[in-house]
């Protein structure tokens, strides 16, 4: 690749990685506010506490697959909660985010504790439905 089309391609990367961030945060916000409806503060929850879990349900050691979540689930999860959340309070939580964007990410001790309960049950159910067949 060109050096100058390289360049191009990690300031995209970059721009795209601090738009992910910016509207993590704004979904944060927007499960905050009062306006949000039920539904849509449970799915933006889930969204965050993965988005910010230190645990992935794909590992990242995975060749490829490790890195689609991170690429493809974060992004369409973010996707569908601003579908649900009303425009007015989307854009003004946008805007709070950018403008009091955090030094570090939030600490989400119980988006990590979801994450792996979900790894436990899987692999409990996957257990109870392989043990079975080499028995």
């Amino acid at each position: 690749m060109l050096p100058r089309a390289r360049q191009r391609a990690r300031q995209w990367a970059r721009q795209w990685a601090r738009t992910i961030k910016r509207d993590t945060y704004a979904l944060y916000l927007a499960s905050r506010d009062p306006r949000t409806p039920w539904y849509a503060k449970v799915f933006a929850i889930c969204v965050v506490a993965y988005a910010f879990s230190p645990i992935d349900l794909i590992p990242d050691f995975i060749p490829v697959l490790g890195y689609l979540d991170d690429v493809i689930i974060v992004p369409l999860g973010i996707m569908l909660a601003f579908k649900m959340i009303p425009a007015n309070v989307m854009a003004e939580c946008r805007a709070q985010a950018e403008a009091n964007r955090p030094s570090s990410k939030p600490r989400n001790y119980v988006g990590a504790a979801v994450v792996v309960a979900i790894w436990l049950v899987v692999a409990a159910v996957g257990v109870r439905v392989l043990l079975p067949l080499f028995l």
